[in-house]
């Protein structure tokens, strides 16, 4: 199904979310090829970017092939955010995003994230200011709300549509919450019925089958996929063509998943070095495994590795190819 966002239409409605430490330029690419109709940058500070922060230059980077995709703003001062938003208007991006549901202390003790939520004023503030700033389209992800006593999703979704935003992109918990407990998805289902741009639901999608029970629960526009998708690029093509066919394809085969590591691994390698790269394969080495016969262990031995080559070594002692399938669900 595809999904228009301003003057941008995705090829199918399924979108990688935004993670900070996860959503980098290598993963984006991986997840494009196994068919996310579009991705976005991990969150990047608007001030950051006025203060010309060396860091940030590898994050706003965006590979051609990536495309279409956004990149993902945040902060507090709308003046800024107009300005950041002008400034980066003729990046490679699609469209902008605006992050105002991320639940970290120190970006919500900065007035920031999803402390914005708390007030919808100054959140009015910012999107008009960029939306005015820039002709490409503007959209903002939220939460719930900030906790159960303000639980104002709808309110916040009818806001920012006469702020005009292109879409919402609305995760069914909290701040409080964080990611613990289940994702509600009826806030999602009531924005959709409140506003008449695009409303992309997020929140515990994690199966095909999660992907299609959250569209026909909510009649949500889009899907974003978060968490489901660490370790798991191929979650977009399967959940597209269960969308499309209402057949299941087969999770991964072990020698796909060591593939996949592999060029990973070597793909980060090229973007960030083999020291930064290796180090960050931890991590994905272990949502990659996560089900596996002997995981624990070869997560353990993860950290010893330091190059390339060790991690190939390491994949074809721990994951003969002739090894069957993971236990488990890996979606």
């Amino acid at each position: 199904m595809k999904l228009r966002i301003g003057n941008t239409l995705l090829e199918n409605n399924v979108i990688l979310a935004p993670m900070a430490g996860v959503t980098d330029l290598p993963f984006r690419l991986l997840c494009r090829e196994q068919g996310a109709g579009c991705v976005v940058t991990e969150m990047v500070s608007a001030k950051a970017i006025l203060y010309n922060n060396r860091n940030t230059k590898e994050l706003l980077q965006i590979h051609p092939q990536e495309r279409p995709a956004a990149v993902q703003l945040f902060g507090s001062d709308p003046e800024i955010m107009g300005e950041i938003a002008a400034r980066i208007e003729d990046g490679p991006y699609d469209f902008i995003d605006v992050n105002m549901g991320c639940p970290v202390p120190k970006i919500v003790n900065n007035g920031e994230g999803s402390a914005l939520m708390k007030d919808p004023k100054k959140a009015g503030e910012i999107l008009t200011a960029m939306v005015r700033a820039v002709k490409k389209p503007v959209t903002v992800k939220f939460r719930k709300g900030f906790n159960d006593s303000c639980v104002n999703g709808v309110e916040f979704a009818r806001m920012a549509e006469s702020c005009g935003v292109a879409a919402v992109a609305v995760h069914g918990r909290t701040r409080e919450q964080y990611y613990s407990g289940r994702a509600d998805w009826d806030i999602i289902r009531r924005v959709k019925e409140a506003v008449k741009i695009p409303v992309i639901g997020n929140g515990d999608i994690f199966t095909p089958q999660d992907a299609k029970r959250m569209m026909e629960e909510t009649g949500c526009d889009g899907l974003m996929v978060a968490r489901g998708a660490k370790g798991n690029p191929w979650i977009f093509r399967r959940i597209n063509h269960y969308l499309d066919t209402g057949e299941l394809l087969p999770e991964p085969s072990i020698e796909e998943i060591r593939e996949m590591v592999l060029r990973h691994g070597r793909m980060l390698v090229e973007y960030k070095g083999e020291s930064t790269a290796m180090r960050e394969m931890r991590g994905h080495m272990a949502w990659y495994t996560k089900g596996m016969p002997h995981s624990a262990a070869l997560r353990n031995e993860i950290n010893q590795v330091e190059t390339l080559e060790g991690l190939a070594e390491l994949l074809n002692q721990r994951i003969p190819v002739n090894t069957g399938g993971k236990d488990g669900n890996h979606s």
